[in-house]
């Protein structure tokens, strides 16, 4: 047991270590406000898509690789989730910006920077990983703009309107306006602008740019007997080394830069919102996605999931909310302030939760790092 716990705390703590470093440079004056805000931009438009690109690229050698098991039953997951987290949103707040930071925080997890360094720490299939982030990263983003669009800041009701319109979703109400003249126009823009953002959103930019290249690929062994005359690695090595090295800095550099963005202020006022979507985030989401995984691989035969399976579903449930959560959330009207203490208390209580889920599952014999 003493094995087990030993191999569980290498595992998590660098992550939670290198988000120290951060938080600290931060408190001592090292780094200022706006390297956080430079350094996060930087790593979410230029070196997490570098690195999807290059994890799907590298890993997944053939879209015969693709364990659609899993991704059947992570989407699935994910969707369930979203459906109950948006219940959660209208029945425990009634503040509407603040519906779609809570709905986002309950389905949407870091995998693309905690995540998918976590898979690699447990000694998961790290081919797994990066074709799992090439559906999952694409339904979160989807998800997320779909979630801070039907919720968004609006116009306040008329004194004496009735308060049970306030917990029905923009878009939904916009369709019963008796001015359906002017609120069409408004909902067709709102949509625009969901397409807009899903289209130009640069982690699903990342996948698509992957996909492309390992289409590419298939195609060259198609006309080629098997044989592939042209590969990024090869043919234009210097820029492959390029992207390796945006790679190799993204996971390191957003974990400091989120450690920076900690801030303890602000919570009160938010406290009950904190605490459903902190709940929702690193216990709730954990138990739907992998303790139902581990009943349908043991009790049914709807699936089988192994030990190379696991990590990428600690990773895809257990870890806390997207850092770029907050971003997105003021960008779309939300509620920004309780987005970012969402990333901030989920990544502090996931030191806890992914340390225990780790261990259950290796005491289980459902892990092997």
């Amino acid at each position: 047991m003493l094995d087990v716990l030993l191999t569980s705390v290498n595992a998590v703590f660098p992550i939670i270590l290198l988000i120290l470093v951060g938080y600290f440079l931060k408190r001592f004056k090292f780094l200022n406000d706006n390297f956080v805000k430079i350094g996060n931009k930087f790593v979410f438009k230029v070196c997490l898509p570098c690195m999807l690109c290059i994890n799907i690229y590298d890993n997944m050698q053939s879209f015969a690789d693709i364990r659609w098991d899993v991704v059947a039953y992570s989407t699935v997951d994910i969707l369930v989730i979203f459906g109950l987290g948006l219940l959660t949103a209208i029945l425990t707040t009634k503040q509407q910006n603040r519906r779609g930071v809570i709905l986002q925080c309950t389905f949407r997890s870091n995998f693309a920077i905690i995540g998918l360094s976590l898979v690699g720490r447990l000694g998961g299939d790290e081919a797994l990983g990066g074709i799992i982030s090439a559906f999952s990263i694409p339904v979160f983003n989807i998800l997320a703009v779909v979630a801070l669009s039907i919720f968004c800041e609006k116009e306040q009701p008329a004194l004496g309107q009735n308060a049970l319109e306030n917990s029905i979703p923009t878009a939904m109400k916009e369709g019963a306006s008796s001015s359906a003249g002017v609120k069409a126009v408004k909902s067709k823009n709102s949509i625009k602008s969901i397409l807009l953002n899903i289209v130009k959103n640069p982690l699903i930019i990342g996948v698509f740019v992957g996909l492309l290249l390992v289409g590419v690929r298939e195609i060259e062994r198609a006309c080629c007997g098997g044989e592939v005359p042209f590969r990024l690695d090869t043919q234009l090595k210097f820029l492959y080394a390029a992207l390796k090295d945006l790679k190799a800095i993204a996971s390191p550099l957003a974990l400091i830069v989120l450690g920076g963005q900690f801030e303890f202020s602000a919570v009160k006022g938010m406290t009950k919102e904190i605490i459903v979507g902190t709940v929702w985030r690193i216990v709730i989401a954990p138990l739907i996605g992998i303790g139902v995984a581990v009943l349908l691989s043991n009790y049914t035969n709807l699936f089988t999931f192994d030990a190379t399976v696991y990590p990428t579903l600690i990773a895809l449930f257990g870890t806390p909310v997207a850092v770029s959560s907050a971003i997105m959330a003021g960008e779309m009207k939300n509620d920004e302030q309780l987005a970012t203490q969402l990333v901030v208390w989920t990544s502090i209580g996931s030191i806890l939760t992914v340390f225990v889920t780790v261990f259950a599952l290796m005491s289980f014999g459902l892990l092997a790092v």
